[in-house]
């Protein structure tokens, strides 16, 4: 889908790489500017993350390697860097500079904070971002620490995918008026972004202010139960439709102890029926009695569990390869599962490839 187009991606950590994975899963050519060394000396020769990338290595504090930067960047139609605010100026390769070189260039800049404003400066991490953006709020059940899958809402969603979104729109406006951007995206801002769902839910009445409170955060119907085998099933059958399906299949459809009640007094003792009858079967029993229904229930699954699963299996959403499970690009276009992508490249492999193809000596 977007053949032809070509980024250049400073070397950082996390939602930056991801970004820039997300724009080579799409087919743009990505040039990922490695460091010498990289970043821990635990990190692995190759990353997943630079999946069907191009790396060269560069000296950025080396006045010929800037240099060979500069014609690089000019070759490009964007660059995305993950730094905090002002690294880049510091480099002489800010959007300032680039940007009056290139009026076309799409300039994608990604932090947690954002590029002004009392926090732009300082340190934080995934869970800080969303912390303060409001979407850490309703990550667990009322009583309990706020808790997320770690990097997915912030770094990920809030961050890489926010700086794709902003990318792919930036690139659209270049092609139409020859006119560039420099796209802002702050982990910060794309959380809470994302968190318009939750005010429009809480509008609706579906929400409350309080955590464990309201049917999306609290009710029966909708959180995980242990299995005998020490497994997780997930329930949120939130429609009534729904949920007597889920009864029906759990075996006490015609017993009103199992009523669907909205009224969250009665929520603790009916969560722990359906916990007493949840717990009397393996996950393998529950998958075999939910597949396939529309109870909403589901195993939760890891990775290698995931993959295995005959759904994924049959969308081929994991695959193996360089030796290690990964997920497929998405979305998918035209009803076909995206190709294989391109492996990941050692550092620097291919260094004098694109240093021949740069018209500079």
């Amino acid at each position: 889908m977007l053949d032809g187009i070509r980024i250049i991606e400073i070397e950082g950590l996390g939602p930056a790489p991801f970004a820039g994975m997300m724009l080579a899963d799409l087919g743009a050519e990505v040039i990922v500017v490695h460091r010498e060394e990289p970043y821990s000396p635990e990190a692995p020769e190759r990353s997943l993350l630079d999946r069907g990338k191009k790396s060269i290595v560069l000296d950025l504090k080396n006045a010929q390697h800037l240099d060979a930067l500069h014609a690089l960047i000019a070759s490009a139609d964007g660059l995305i860097e993950g730094f905090r605010p002002g690294v880049m100026e510091r480099l002489g390769l800010g959007p300032e500079v680039v940007c009056e070189r290139q009026p076309h260039f799409v300039y994608g800049r990604l932090t947690g904070w954002g590029q002004d404003g009392p926090q732009a400066p300082c340190a934080g991490h995934d869970l800080n971002y969303i912390a303060l953006s409001g979407a850490l709020w309703y990550a667990s059940a009322a009583g309990h620490p706020p808790y997320t899958p770690p990097t997915m809402v912030g770094d990920i969603g809030g961050g890489a995918l926010y700086l794709v979104i902003g990318m792919l729109a930036a690139l659209l406006k270049a092609r139409e008026t020859g006119e560039g951007s420099v796209i802002d995206a702050a982990i910060v801002d794309g959380s809470a972004h994302m968190m318009n769902l939750i005010s429009a839910a809480q509008s609706a009445g579906v929400l409350g202010a309080l955590r464990g409170t309201s049917v999306l955060d609290g009710s029966p119907w909708s959180r995980c139960y242990a299995t005998s085998d020490g497994g997780w099933l997930a329930v949120q059958c939130l429609e009534p439709k729904f949920y007597a399906v889920f009864r029906e299949k759990l075996g006490v459809a015609g017993d009103e102890a199992f009523a669907q009640n909205f009224d969250p007094s009665t929520w603790a003792a009916l969560a722990d029926r359906i916990a007493g009858v949840v717990g009397q079967r393996t996950m393998g029993e529950w998958s075999e009695i939910f597949d396939g229904t529309d109870a909403c229930a589901a195993p939760v699954l890891n990775p290698e569990q995931s993959a295995r699963h005959p759904h994924l299996a049959a969308r081929k959403t994991w695959i193996e390869a360089d030796g290690q499970l990964q997920a497929r690009a998405a979305p998918r276009f035209n009803g076909h599962a995206p190709a294989d992508p391109g492996p990941a490249p050692r550092r620097g492999e291919h260094t004098d490839e694109i240093l021949a193809g740069l018209d500079m000596d």
